[in-house]
């Protein structure tokens, strides 16, 4: 079930410009390294390229699971969470599977997000090959 925020037009221009400078600055991680390395080391990069864009970011987030009324702490974390609005997820991956999409979807929807993206580093092409966009109840 997908959560139906009710996004102002506003809100959602934010967050495509939001999410259009986070591509850019992967873009710039990605042609400066290329592919091949560790998830780890693009989050890390990725994550200094954005602050020193001016953007605010956290890394690994952790977030609970609300289950039954209780809260309870799984563990979850997020790679990225910039602008406390658009959750990134860092892969370094030969293909991206079904869950990856999925389990981004799901941390938007127990975070109570609009908009994800799935970074792929370990593409030749990033923009073409490595980026997917996930959203949380409101049109592509």
């Amino acid at each position: 079930m997908v959560t139906n925020f009710a996004l102002s037009p506003g809100m959602k221009d934010r967050l495509n410009a939001l999410t259009e400078q986070i591509i850019g600055a992967a873009v710039a991680v990605h042609r400066e390294l290329g592919p091949g390395l560790l998830e780890s080391a693009y989050e890390a990069c990725l994550m200094l390229e954005l602050l020193q864009r001016g953007l605010r970011v956290e890394r690994q987030v952790g977030f609970p699971v609300e289950y039954r009324g209780h809260t309870l702490d799984c563990a979850y974390r997020m790679d990225l969470l910039v602008e406390n609005e658009v959750v990134v997820e860092v892969k370094s991956v030969q293909t991206i599977e079904p869950v990856h999409p999925s389990q981004l979807l799901s941390y938007l929807r127990l975070s109570k997000r609009s908009v994800g993206l799935l970074i792929n580093f370990n593409v030749k092409w990033l923009v073409s090959d490595g980026v997917k966009r996930v959203v949380n109840g409101f049109p592509e």
